[in-house]
């Protein structure tokens, strides 16, 4: 990518266009290059300027956001980030799995724009040319991926916990691995995916109909059960505690000045306190640091921890911060994952 980062945005309305404008204008190393306000309109101004990133909007009259991406994808791939409305939220995750990298929720009026801006910012800085070339090739090979059907061994339920955290490229890489488990995975497993309020209820029930497991969005005191799959609410974060004999969740609303929600290592460290030597931690896909410190106390405690490597990340910022301090026993490509939780919740990988 050159040195400044050039964004063309794509949206139908007037007052949105403006505003993204006005958001990126003053930001050091980005340059909004052109906009476009349609995909018709779009194809144009990409075969032009050859943006480094993209803004889109999926819902547009004349050529809409999907079939633009379906052209783009196939005929000039780069990076793609939706501004989407909350009201479109189950059409985002049909945008994510044709090749967009990652989305920001579309601000209603000018009020709360600033926090928008600085998440809209940082994705575009996080993404770069070879985050759609890993995107494509991991979308490519879930489509021809088949599932493990190995767990026979495992009929004994695990005494521990598998707990996940992502961010951008994360939707895809959780679709890959739940995609791949078998019907009976011997163990709970506990997800704390970066996504604002409103749509992560969406992205459990997509993942419900993709993978054998049952994938919920976490209520307040749900008890964990082998199979199950839960994923802390948007605005939340998802820790566990003990009741009695029964490890439940507690969710603990965000504070505004939360750095990362839902935050991967509070549900990590609350992993490693409860768990210790049977608790599993995976860092995929994602920018920041959040999820190494967590990481870190699992793998004090005993426990497992896998770090997604370069080869499939889509960002490399939350796996690159674990295994830079330390916290990843196993370093692996997103394929090689699912096998690897298998060989953990059994105990074989302990220790090494």
């Amino acid at each position: 990518m050159s040195e400044r980062i050039r964004v063309l945005v794509v949206d139908d309305s007037a007052y949105s266009r403006q505003t993204i404008k006005e958001l990126l204008r003053d930001e050091p190393g980005i340059d909004v290059e052109e906009v476009a306000v349609d995909g018709a309109d779009a194809i144009r101004k990409v075969r032009r300027c050859r943006p480094d990133v993209i803004t889109l909007d999926l819902q547009m009259p004349g050529m809409d956001g999907f079939t633009f991406l379906r052209w783009l994808m196939q005929e000039m791939p780069t990076p793609v980030i939706m501004v989407s409305s909350r009201s479109d939220n189950e059409t985002v995750f049909r945008a994510l799995a044709l090749g967009a990298v990652d989305f920001v929720a579309k601000p209603a009026r000018r009020l709360g724009l600033e926090g928008v801006r600085k998440d809209l910012i940082a994705k575009i800085k996080g993404i770069d040319t070879r985050s759609v070339e890993r995107l494509n090739r991991n979308l490519r090979m879930m489509a021809e991926g088949r599932r493990l059907t190995r767990a026979a061994r495992c009929r004994r339920p695990s005494d521990g916990v598998v707990a996940i955290g992502a961010s951008t490229g994360g939707p895809q890489a959780l679709q890959f691995i739940l995609g791949r488990m078998p019907p009976d995975f011997p163990a709970p497993i506990v997800v704390s995916q970066h996504m604002p309020e409103g749509f992560t209820g969406p992205l459990a029930e997509r993942l419900n109909t993709l993978s054998p497991l049952k994938v919920k969005e976490a209520e307040d005191g749900e008890a964990l059960l082998s199979g199950k799959v839960l994923i802390s609410p948007g605005g939340h974060h998802l820790l566990l505690e003990k009741r009695g004999k029964v490890v439940c969740t507690r969710l603990r609303k965000a504070a505004d000045n939360d750095i990362y929600t839902p935050s991967v290592d509070l549900m990590m460290s609350s992993v490693a306190r409860l768990f210790r030597d049977n608790g599993v931690g995976v860092v995929l896909t994602g920018m920041g640091r959040d999820g190494a410190t967590g990481m870190l106390e699992i793998q004090r405690a005993g426990g497992h921890t896998i770090a997604e490597s370069e080869e499939t990340a889509v960002v490399f910022g939350m796996p690159r911060e674990a295994i830079s301090r330390g916290a990843a026993r196993k370093v692996l490509p997103l394929g090689e994952i699912p096998e690897e939780l298998l060989r953990a919740v059994r105990g074989v990988s302990r220790g090494g």
